[in-house]
């Protein structure tokens, strides 16, 4: 059989990858890293962590809880190696950035029918089966390729950015204290609190500040789940309280009150020696986030160890251009994963790959496909990127709209949403056969 060749081995080229050779189909697996590495990127390990170290909600009543358990129970590379490295972040999934991204390059690379071809790929293979999981930041030259390939205005673009990670030794702990928000799970954040005169000082300076020049940045062209920060303040007094700096939940033990604001600060690392600052993504320029992020109490002599950057992603207009499989419509031995399809985030981008993994497999090996039904989140989300009625397309991140809704009323919002989930985990295990068909356990599961 000749192999796969699939191209990036991010979250979502790693995970697609890894379903193909578990079935037995060589893969040819091309990455650019070392050898050219774009501005975002930090490591040449596979599948790197760009922004946060957070897979977001591991519960069954968010949209994304029920992502991770329906790709863990279909044998995902990267929720197995995500829940190996797991740091403590309340109920969410926050991994150890570097241990995760080490522990998916081992498996990749140790894996027999996987044949790593570092350098960039400047075009796209003219035969054979492929998989793009080039990411949001491909290469000029493939992008151009694809351009080509798919002809007319096939590109839509948003802006991305990444936040600032600090020591933790460089935090002031006598002016912050651990503890998650209602005092939910272990006390995992690092909690800033900020007076009313403190927060006005910095919502004034955060507002003021100058920002990196980003050619063709527009506030408008920002993922509203990705927003920077001072994008953000810049929309109200209040937004930033009302968002990543909401006090609800959280008592200043030094005060016994709610404060007026919080900074969160999440471990970015096993050892906790790294924090991240919970919802600031920026592209301030760096003396600039700085002399803003320092006016925090708790961070007034805090070690930056890598400032938040501001980059382009660049996503198709799939929901005219791809199938339920991900696959090009006018070209089906070519198909897509990751966030150049526009599903927005880490867990939504390993379910595109695992699908296009599992799919192509059972293509190759002359089996039907699998019905992932919208009642799944990985069906839904399948479903969203290939409606052609969406007129304006737009990256999404999984949410419980995107599937059916029950045919029976339940009360509470969350006992209905862990309704859905039952129900998409019911459906899931109904086609477990076929998911997991041809699947290798030897030392590879």
């Amino acid at each position: 059989m000749e192999p796969v060749t699939v191209v990036g081995a991010g979250l979502a080229g790693s995970e697609a990858a890894w379903q193909l050779a578990q079935r037995g189909v060589p893969v040819e697996l091309r990455e650019m890293k070392p050898q050219k590495m774009t501005p975002a990127h930090h490591s040449p390990d596979f599948a790197e962590l760009v922004c946060s170290n957070s897979l977001r909600s591991d519960e069954l009543s968010n949209a994304v809880g029920l992502l991770k358990e329906e790709l863990r129970r279909c044998g995902s590379l990267i929720l197995s190696c995500a829940d190996a490295h797991r740091v403590e972040a309340g109920g969410a999934l926050a991994v150890d950035r570097g241990g995760f991204s080490a522990a998916v390059t081992e498996k990749v690379r140790a894996h027999p029918l996987i044949r790593i071809v570092e350098g960039e790929v400047e075009r796209v293979p003219e035969t054979g089966q492929v998989i793009l999981a080039s990411g949001p930041l491909t290469s000029d030259a493939l992008a151009g390729d694809i351009q080509r390939l798919l002809g007319g205005e096939a590109y839509l673009s948003f802006f991305d950015a990444a936040a600032p990670l600090v020591s933790f030794e460089s935090v002031d702990m006598g002016r912050a204290w651990f503890a998650s928000r209602y005092d939910k799970g272990s006390a995992d954040y690092i909690n800033c609190a900020l007076s009313e005169e403190e927060y006005r000082a910095f919502w004034e300076a955060l507002t003021t500040a100058q920002e990196a020049e980003v050619h063709g940045f527009e506030d408008s062209g920002v993922f509203e789940g990705c927003m920077p920060v001072e994008v953000m303040a810049r929309r109200g007094f209040d937004t930033l309280r009302y968002g990543p700096l909401k006090p609800k939940g959280l008592r200043d033990p030094r005060t016994g009150r709610e404060p007026y604001a919080v900074v969160q600060l999440r471990r970015d690392n096993a050892q906790g020696s790294v924090y991240n600052l919970v919802g600031f993504q920026t592209h301030l320029r760096f003396p600039e986030q700085r002399r803003v992020f320092s006016m925090i109490p708790a961070l007034e002599r805090a070690e930056f160890l890598r400032y938040g950057v501001m980059h382009r992603n660049t996503y198709l207009n799939s929901s005219k251009l791809l199938d339920r499989y991900y696959r090009l419509k006018a070209e089906p031995r070519v198909m897509f994963a990751g966030q150049i399809t526009g599903v927005e985030g880490y867990v939504e981008s390993t379910a595109s790959g695992l699908l296009c993994g599992v799919e192509l497999a059972r293509r190759l090996l002359g089996l039907p496909p699998v019905d992932f039904p919208r009642l799944t989140a990985i069906g839904a989300l399948a479903a969203y990127v290939s409606n052609e009625s969406v007129t304006d397309f737009q990256p999404m991140n999984i949410n419980f709209g995107l599937i059916p809704p029950l045919d029976h009323r339940v009360k509470g919002k969350r006992e209905k949403n862990e309704a859905i989930s039952r129900r998409a985990l019911a459906a899931l295990a109904e086609r477990n056969t076929e998911i997991q068909g041809g699947t290798r356990d030897e030392g590879h599961s």
